[in-house]
């Protein structure tokens, strides 16, 4: 009943009210394209086909969640829930070494921030002690923590 409704719907939208609508009055960048999210044609202009495909998709999702929510708020449980979902990505975040992959984008991160600092460090430390001995060999340096006279 409600997808012959949805579909009636869907079919009544003339073409100018399409053109008319904008999703969000958004303006395309010019080095990136539109989000999808915001593309006319993923609401109004969908198949049938495509349309009962999503919620069936939608239908198998609410039946997964009422089923784990139902044993979930169990009053009488006595033993864990098994969700194999939950399973994986538990694994997944605790585990991430057996499934790394080196990339040039990962090669360029660990460079970035393991590399790079250590030796813009010692730059920074070198150059500043160096400019220290200068001014102390020279007689200009202004020791105010100096103990000796």
């Amino acid at each position: 009943m409600v997808t012959a409704i949805t579909n009636a719907i869907f079919d009544e939208i003339s073409p100018a009210l399409i053109r008319q609508t904008n999703m969000a009055d958004y303006k395309e960048a010019p080095l990136a394209t539109r989000p999808r999210t915001l593309d006319p044609n993923d609401y109004f202009n969908l198949s049938p086909e495509k349309r009962r495909a999503d919620e069936e998709r939608a239908a198998v999702r609410s039946n997964l969640k009422r089923q784990y929510l139902t044993q979930l708020n169990n009053p009488h449980r006595n033993a864990l829930i098994d969700d194999p979902a939950l399973n994986r990505w538990v694994y997944a975040r605790a585990n991430p070494y057996p499934h790394f992959r080196p990339t040039f984008k990962t090669s360029l991160f660990g460079f970035m921030f393991g590399v790079a600092p250590l030796f813009a460090l010692y730059y920074v430390f070198k150059t500043d002690r160096d400019r220290k001995e200068k001014q102390i060999q020279a007689g200009t340096s202004d020791r105010r923590f100096c103990h000796s006279s």
